[in-house]
């Protein structure tokens, strides 16, 4: 296995907006990323993942670009750009960036160009059909509910769109389409960024007859009217037409070869929605992305940890039949799905168990992605109405609820619970009003447990939360057996268990973590002789894990 800085990062994702404000607006800023490098270089990370920055409407909250070589001006200039950037180099953390490709705004100029009239030059740079009947042209329909076409009355004709109505779908089969993208990728390289992040990237290329999403067994189209959400994640039952095209691939390949690979070693993970390790093996390789993130552990209920094991093993046993250069992205927590800490964690055990999930997360093989708050545990956040949310995905998910027949209440509960807000809300800094976020008013509404749950607290505790998940990057990197060292699971005679071998010529580790709120005897401890190099359970029993409890030796 080659030996690459991206395979043994751990990479930290910040969600700008939400991450600090330096002038007091109430916003995550450029200059306020700046602010805290040296925190995140003691934490100990070796890159950032910044969510976009670039020129919006905000529709999406910035995954709707109207200026992909323009800077929002909520978050500061081009200037602030080179400072964050000079700053990074010198505290040796790479800087990754978050790509919007398969879709603009339809304030960019691009697209109102295109929708202006069907003879304009850049009518084809998006997406038109003139529909059937009337109708859409299809039953694709939108991941944030509804259908994947809006007419434009001015054009008399309809535009695809894969997520809001105000991001309407680029036409990567139309050659000045790809050449401009290309062109603005190589802008960003230039400015020295080391990664990229590719939103959405296997929903680039759709069906070119545009037929109808249908369900496998019966070959009819699928009808989203009667199911509970617009986008199926389970592609063993249905033929979604819209993700996964075979010119997609070749796209990715293009990109590494055209553009990444004269610049030199850019890391690249792909976002992909639906993903399975068949589909990851497609874009991700030799020759084509590094690695790819997928949404399998999404929908998992509390602590199920037979299932949550079942589907990280799958991906963990599918390197082997991916070939030799396969390799994997972890990651438990991101801006856009419910907060670790509070889907497998305990609020009976809240310290617990986040140290123990960051125990599972920076001992897996792969390059690790650790979320903003999730160093010191933080945790999803409940809003007293609807008008206080942000995020359009949960607000039409309120609204489709509601026309259900759903009580407001209940839809207001269903709809909070799988919030991106959750994962959105102020990063807390220390425990006065603005969390250390901001002096101003913040733009989403900040945890009240920042009082007992924030950073400035937990650096003053030697046990703490914060103070365990650096002593976890610290042994990652001391050890590389830890990142390129075989995976074994041990199979136990628990369901709260979950237990692996880490090992190589050099080191072997045995990794014992318990998953809920009991205290769990294990039977690969019986004998085990090794030094604990880690542990987080206060347990008397040498054999028994105490809740949440976490527990690394090294065997050798």
């Amino acid at each position: 296995m080659e030996r690459t800085w991206w395979k043994e990062a751990v990479i930290y994702e910040i969600y700008v907006r939400s991450f600090q404000d330096s002038d007091g607006d109430g916003h995550g800023d450029l200059n306020g990323i700046t602010m805290r490098l040296p925190y995140l270089k003691s934490l100990g990370v070796d890159a950032i993942w910044i969510t976009p920055i670039f020129a919006s409407p905000l529709d999406d909250m910035g995954y709707d670009i109207s200026d992909y070589t323009g800077i929002l001006d909520t978050f500061g200039t081009m200037e602030d750009v080179d400072r964050l950037m000079a700053e990074a180099n010198r505290l040796g953390i790479r800087v990754i960036l978050d790509m919007v490709l398969n879709h603009t705004s339809d304030e960019h100029p691009w697209f109102m160009e295109s929708r202006s009239s069907r003879e304009n030059p850049k009518r084809d740079w998006y997406v038109w059909h003139p529909g059937k009947n009337g109708k859409p042209p299809n039953n694709w329909v939108s991941a944030f509910h509804g259908p994947a076409w809006t007419w434009d009355e001015h054009s008399g004709e309809y535009y695809l769109h894969q997520f809001s109505p105000k991001q309407p779908d680029l036409n990567w089969r139309h050659p000045e389409v790809r050449g401009a993208m290309f062109d603005m990728i190589r802008f960003w390289l230039n400015k020295g960024v080391a990664g990229l992040r590719l939103d959405m990237v296997n929903a680039l290329v759709e069906d070119e007859q545009f037929r109808d999403n249908i369900w496998k067994d019966t070959r009819e189209a699928v009808d989203y009217s009667r199911l509970a959400s617009n986008i199926s994640l389970d592609t063993e039952n249905f033929v979604d037409r819209t993700r996964n095209q075979p010119e997609t691939y070749a796209i990715v390949e293009a990109l590494k070869r055209e553009v990444l690979d004269p610049v030199g070693e850019i890391f690249t993970v792909g976002e992909s929605w639906p993903c399975s390790p068949e589909v990851a093996g497609e874009l991700a390789g030799p020759g084509r992305l590094d690695v790819c993130f997928h949404f399998d552990f999404l929908d998992l209920g509390r602590r199920d940890l037979s299932e949550f094991r079942r589907i990280m093993n799958k991906w963990e046993t599918s390197l082997e039949s991916r070939g030799p250069d396969a390799w994997n992205a972890w990651y438990l927590s991101n801006h856009d799905m419910p907060r670790s800490a509070s889907v497998f964690g305990s609020a009976k055990h809240p310290k617990e168990s986040a140290v123990m999930l960051n125990c599972w997360l920076l001992t897996r093989r792969g390059t690790v992605f650790l979320y903003q708050g999730e160093e010191i545990g933080m945790t999803d956040i409940r809003y007293p109405g609807i008008e206080d949310y942000r995020d359009i995905m949960t607000i039409n998910h309120y609204r489709k609820l509601l026309g259900d027949g759903m009580d407001p209440r209940t839809a207001l509960d269903t709809a909070a619970a799988a919030s991106r807000d959750n994962a959105r809300s102020p990063m807390q800094w220390d425990d006065g009003p603005g969390a250390g976020f901001t002096t101003g008013s913040p733009w989403l509404g900040i945890n009240a447990n920042h009082k007992w749950i924030n950073v400035s607290g937990q650096l003053q505790e030697d046990d703490s939360i914060l103070a365990r998940t650096r002593e976890l990057i610290m042994l990652r990197k001391s050890f590389p057996t830890l990142v390129y060292g075989a995976f074994r699971q041990v199979e136990t005679d628990s369901d709260r268990l979950d237990c692996v071998f880490r090992e190589d010529g050099d080191h072997q580790f045995l990794v014992v973590l318990n998953f809920s709120e009991e205290p769990a005897r294990c039977r690969c401890l019986e004998e085990c002789t090794g030094e604990a190099v880690f542990y987080s359970d206060q347990s008397s029993d040498s054999q028994v894990l105490g809740p949440f409890g976490a527990r690394i030796y090294q065997l050798r």
